[in-house]
């Protein structure tokens, strides 16, 4: 039920081995950071004007990275994504093809599979969007509860703790959140749901 698999189409990133031995999805989460230990800088980096890019940051072809965007890295952003003005990529993001990250959207200790979008006013942290979910303007994904301990899911009516003191949420593939919607930290979207 909330197995990788049961969420997300893994043809639909080349970064699929980061869920290999994962019993659930959100496993994948504590991962991204050692998985990224290993990248280092594209030579030689590509240049876009008025873009702050850290070291650690590998940057596919047709990519392109507007004036005022900032990512410090490590990360890792695929093929003609668009990474748009003021958007601010932390530590720890990896970014499939073809994605949007929009003007003033944050991110921190992602993975975005081919096609997801941010485009407008988001943050995601410690979260996971499978392959074409989408998010309104304004929608924030909460990664921190507000009362101590980790972060729980239901499962069959019962608390299942994650061991994760920070994890925002899972969309499924195709996944649609809607305009200034918060999600709370926890938050699991089968695939196509919409909110």
């Amino acid at each position: 039920m909330f197995k990788a698999a049961d969420l997300f189409d893994l043809t639909q990133t080349e970064h699929a081995a980061i869920f290999d031995g994962c019993n659930y999805a959100w496993g994948a989460l504590a991962k991204i950071e050692p998985y990224l230990a290993r990248v280092a800088r594209q030579n030689p980096p590509k240049r876009f004007p008025g873009a702050s890019i850290g070291d650690r940051v590998v940057i596919g072809e047709g990519t392109v990275v507007e004036p005022g965007a900032m990512i410090k890295g490590p990360a890792i952003i695929g093929k003609n994504c668009q990474i748009r003005h003021n958007a601010y990529i932390r530590e720890n993001v990896i970014i499939g093809d073809d994605c949007v990250v929009g003007n003033a959207s944050e991110l921190k200790n992602a993975l975005l599979f081919n096609g997801a979008q941010a485009p407008h006013y988001n943050y995601i942290g410690d979260s996971i969007l499978g392959h074409q979910a989408h998010l309104g303007a304004g929608v924030k994904i909460s990664n921190v509860k507000l009362l101590p301990g980790n972060v729980t899911v239901e499962v069959d009516g019962v608390p299942l703790d994650t061991g994760l003191r920070k994890f925002g949420a899972l969309l499924g593939d195709g996944a649609e959140v809607g305009c200034n919607a918060v999600l709370n930290p926890g938050s699991i979207l089968g695939r196509g749901a919409v909110i």
